[in-house]
């Protein structure tokens, strides 16, 4: 089984395609929905231009979670007062490294809206959060899109040469997406005063703003 097996719609989808999926991927807060796996797979061969792939990658992801964050700016409730009680402490903290969270978030495969939403109901300056995650996002893109193009047969072919349906990949990538799932909903659910009451007591203070 070729690696594009896996996926034997992308050669076709076009560019229009991609931006939706990964639009409507991205617009879905706290659950992880992998569009970089279709953009890793129309990075193979030679049939897109690569700086478009990223671009549009990185675009449509970030106007999604631009809006992500400006529903918890407006203080909506993405996640209920009980949740948002226990995560106070961590929204402050993410809050004073606004730009620099922003941009990890955006720049690393993590469930980034862990940290968008705290920074949205923490008011933190729209601009600022538009240009880290813009930033991070194309930073993100482009490293998939040169690694699946350089590496991407010779990284996972080996794998899949006595593949010959490609279900079990299919199973392993809902199993991956269930797992990273159950790790943010257990983030949610953490005490995050005990966990940063012991490093950064700093976030415990009602009257800390910043």
């Amino acid at each position: 089984m070729d690696f594009v097996d896996i996926f034997p719609f992308a050669p076709d989808v076009g560019y229009s395609l991609l931006a939706l999926v990964n639009f409507f991927g991205s617009l879905v807060p706290f659950v992880p929905l992998p569009g970089f796996l279709l953009l890793a797979t129309m990075s193979v061969g030679n049939q897109y231009d690569l700086h478009i792939l990223a671009l549009v990658s990185a675009i449509t992801a970030t106007v999604a979670k631009q809006i992500i964050f400006y529903v918890s700016y407006g203080g909506r409730r993405i996640i209920n007062e009980k949740t948002r009680k226990r995560m106070r402490p961590f929204e402050r903290l993410i809050k004073r490294y606004g730009a620099g969270a922003a941009f990890f978030a955006a720049a690393t495969p993590i469930p980034d809206d862990l940290v968008y939403v705290p920074l949205g109901l923490a008011k933190y300056n729209p601009k600022r959060f538009f240009v880290a995650t813009l930033t991070g996002k194309i930073v993100l893109s482009y490293s998939i899109v040169f690694i699946s193009h350089n590496l991407g047969l010779s990284l996972v072919e080996p794998f899949l040469e006595n593949v010959d349906d490609a279900t079990p990949v299919y199973i392993g990538i809902i199993i991956f997406g269930v797992m990273m799932t159950a790790v943010v909903v257990l983030l949610l659910r953490l005490d995050w005063a005990r966990i940063l009451g012991k490093f950064a007591p700093w976030t415990l203070d009602e009257n800390n703003k910043d």
